[in-house]
């Protein structure tokens, strides 16, 4: 009892900032959501609505080495409080539209590019925060716990979201949003305190400067810069993979709203028990080859059985499989990060790594639209009549997007075997 007292009183307001961010994290994903759904429905391409993701991810890449340094230099809670203000502004602008009949994909293409813009700050900030507000010995500890709240997240986003529409309409999610936005800023601005971490040298450097000097840090720590390469290639493995999976799962015989909600829910549970197990494991021998081995088990199972599985239950497996151990890996690789980056320079080097690492998901995202639209599908339709490829990833709309699963499954597997070769990463355990 005394052990349970010490954590709470040591991670006190980080116990706060996690659930009620986390709250806030829920509504905005329900909206995401629902305007997949939407945006599928209005257009039937997977493309379009794959560009939801690239307007976000775009600027969010290109903005994010710099951003850095404005994050290093700024207030951490401002900014938080701010970022999170003009999310919430954007949702609002997306209520209105649909209240007046008026809104387009165009709108939520350039709400998205915005939304993307503030997170290249508020990411940084949000991270540099939970190094200031945990003590090191509970850093797999904090990261398990947000593994745990994104499953609970993952798990619940489907449930809600499909029974709100279902019983109301897009509008009702949005009014959610709105609502754990409002919890999620007054605890932030009344109940939170953020100490400030000095630093005169950073005060003096110029953007250009603080960004070169993340670059210099990767460049001269090797081991971390190519554990953030690894990162993103398989991202642009994922980021196909999401481009596709809705496609797949909205318009395939026995999908639909109520299978993708299925799905979802099942890699929401399979998050959450990782989650646990992160968050009870001892720590391991080699962290590296923890991380490697948990994308191995991710990229060699859920692309072929969504790829070869044609009903919802051998969708589901492929779910368990694919994000069981992601949690375990994300713990892992934040342990990482946060032991060998000094909280002086995080700010810096994470919105280096954002650039480095989540440059693939535009790409990702867009290619695998137009892989989904232009290529596999045309080709399925085109051979609909050949017996082998229609037994192997069946017939009609959605089975190009199952033949796409199949090469993924390919280039996620040497993806991982290369990369376990690098001899970099290994010497982060030295």
């Amino acid at each position: 009892m005394n052990r349970i007292k010490t954590l709470i009183k040591e991670l006190h307001s980080y116990f706060i900032l996690w659930i009620t961010q986390s709250f806030s994290a829920l509504g905005s994903s329900m909206t995401n959501f629902a305007l997949i759904i939407w945006s599928y429905q209005q257009h039937g391409s997977a493309l379009t609505t794959a560009m939801l993701s690239v307007c976000t991810y775009a600027p969010y890449v290109i903005m994010s080495i710099f951003a850095g340094a404005l994050s290093d230099k700024w207030n951490k809670k401002i900014t938080l409080l701010i970022s999170d203000s003009f999310a919430a502004l954007c949702t609002v602008v997306v209520l209105v539209l649909l209240q007046t009949g008026r809104l387009e994909i165009w709108h939520l293409y350039c709400l998205n590019a915005l939304n993307g813009l503030m997170n290249t700050v508020q990411q940084p900030a949000a991270d540099v925060t939970i190094s200031i507000l945990t003590p090191k010995k509970h850093y797999q500890k904090a990261c398990g716990m947000r593994s745990f709240s994104n499953s609970l997240i993952n798990i619940m986003t489907p449930i809600i979201a499909t029974s709100l529409l279902a019983l109301a309409n897009i509008q009702a999610v949005i009014a959610f949003d709105l609502l754990t936005f409002g919890v999620a800023f007054i605890s932030l601005l009344c109940f939170i305190k953020i100490p400030k971490v000095e630093n005169e040298y950073i005060k003096k450097e110029s953007v250009i400067q603080s960004a070169k000097s993340g670059l210099h840090y990767l460049k001269q720590n090797r081991g971390i810069l190519d554990m953030i390469l690894f990162l993103a290639a398989i991202n642009f493995t994922a980021s196909v993979f999401e481009a596709a999976f809705p496609a797949m799962l909205l318009s395939r015989k026995g999908g639909g709203e109520v299978a993708l909600g299925m799905v979802n829910s099942v890699s929401g549970i399979a998050l959450l028990i990782g989650s646990i197990v992160a968050s009870i494991l001892p720590t391991p021998k080699s962290r590296v080859r923890v991380i490697c081995n948990a994308l191995l088990l991710s990229m060699s199972t859920e692309n072929f059985l969504l790829a070869f599985g044609q009903s919802v239950p051998i969708w589901c497996v492929g779910a368990v499989l694919g994000w069981i151990a992601i949690p375990i890996m994300n713990a892992n690789m934040d342990v990482i990060f946060r032991n060998y980056i000094p909280i002086d320079m995080q700010g810096r080097v994470y919105s280096t790594r954002n650039t480095l690492q989540f440059f693939t998901i535009p790409i990702g995202y867009f290619l695998g639209g137009i892989l989904v639209d232009k290529v596999f599908e045309p080709f399925m339709a085109s051979h609909h009549t050949d017996e082998l490829l229609v037994g192997i990833f069946g017939a009609g709309k959605g089975s190009g997007a199952a033949f796409l699963f199949f090469f993924l499954g390919i280039v996620g597997v040497l993806t991982c075997l290369i990369f376990r070769r690098n001899t970099h990463i290994w010497k982060l355990e030295e």
